[in-house]
């Protein structure tokens, strides 16, 4: 095998460490079994697979190549889907895959639903039951099905990513356009404000009594700050996320940009008298700190693609189920788990975290110290 250059990315990381448990496994097959035909015929093909992952690992293209392979996925997602039938193929390779049903039984739950009948097929196999072609058939069936929604789910992450990025790119002509417009003729778009019915002075973002060059980037700039100030806040509540589309980086460029357009609009508005006998702007700081408050106020809209992106997200790669359990605080030290249905408020990791009442009915007490 040819040396590959390594080339780190996060994807990348978690596709090399599979593949190599599956050569592992693969190498602890031993020599084929002639009473196994099928199992033979499943090895060849986990080696076949393995290969297609090591050639997306390891591929190189052209520059110009590059940016359609990347908005496509098409190594991201080749590689997965590869290495998805790969595990599968060791699996049924092996004569006593049935031990691995625990861990089999884990991963599926991860991806079907309880009703699915492949899963549930898989939850009621017991050992012995059926011929082993029958059995190998059912653990086949409902891997491939959790797999499959896992590459349909990474599909459309990607989909959303792209959407974020072309959204981005829109905002980034529109404010672009209206920055220069506001260089080339100052004071066609209005940002000053003039409140009459305050006694107040002609307010100019620039600091001036007229409009100048200046206006529409200052408003831009100080209306992106307050958005990046939003952003440092998505930073701090996101949930660690497993997919190998990593989002949080367009979403905070669309709130950026978005931040950037609505300071405008806001300052548009407050120069129409919108606000009249509301608010007075007295000086160009107060101005631009109403600026800095638009910006920031594109939050509001943006939480609700903030939490679109984090359901997408846990599609493509699920974090543990919590659902089914919690968490009881302790008095003076970390609590206790409690694996029932319970009632409560999320921590910000998904864990739901019980009231001392809730506690007491699910468990009584908390666990005697060791």
């Amino acid at each position: 095998m040819a040396e590959r250059k390594p080339r780190v990315t996060d994807w990348r990381l978690v596709v090399q460490s599979r593949l190599d448990r599956v050569r592992a496994d693969l190498a602890a097959l031993g020599p084929p079994d002639p009473v196994d035909p099928e199992g033979d015929v499943w090895r060849r093909t986990a080696e076949e697979q393995a290969a297609v992952v090591e050639e997306m690992l390891g591929s190189r293209e052209p520059w110009w190549r590059m940016v359609p392979s990347w908005w496509s996925g098409w190594y991201i997602e080749r590689a997965w889907r590869a290495l998805h039938e790969a595990e599968v193929a060791t699996i049924s390779a092996e004569r006593g895959f049935l031990g691995r049903l625990p861990g089999l039984r884990a991963r599926v739950a991860q991806y079907l639903d309880d009703d699915d009948p492949r899963r549930r097929a898989l939850e009621e196999l017991r050992p012995g039951e059926f011929t082993p072609a029958v059995e190998r058939a059912i653990v086949v069936d409902a891997l491939r099905a959790a797999y499959d929604n896992s590459d349909f789910a990474h599909a459309g992450s990607r989909a959303l990513r792209n959407k974020l990025i072309a959204a981005s790119l829109v905002l980034f002509v529109i404010n672009t356009v209206l920055g220069v417009v506001g260089i080339v003729k100052p004071g066609i778009i209005p940002l000053c404000v003039d409140p009459k019915e305050n006694a107040l002075p002609t307010v100019c973002p620039g600091g001036a009594a007229k409009a100048s060059g200046v206006d529409v980037w200052l408003v831009q700039v100080l209306g992106s700050f307050g958005a990046v100030l939003a952003a440092v806040v998505l930073l701090l509540r996101r949930r660690p996320s497993l997919s190998p589309y990593v989002m949080i980086g367009y979403q905070a460029l669309i709130k950026i940009m978005l931040g950037a357009a609505l300071a405008v609009v806001g300052i548009l508005a407050l120069g129409a008298g919108v606000t009249s006998g509301l608010i007075g702007i007295p000086s160009a700081a107060a101005l631009l700190l109403w600026a800095v408050i638009f910006g920031y106020a594109q939050q509001i809209g943006t939480r609700l693609l903030d939490k679109y992106t984090d359901e997408v997200l846990d599609q493509a790669r699920p974090l543990p189920e919590v659902d089914g359990g919690g968490w009881c605080p302790g008095e003076g030290g970390p609590g206790w788990p409690v694996p029932v249905p319970a009632e409560g408020r999320r921590s910000r990791w998904g864990m739901r975290v019980l009231s001392r009442a809730s506690c007491g009915r699910a468990t009584g007490s908390p666990p005697a110290p060791r």
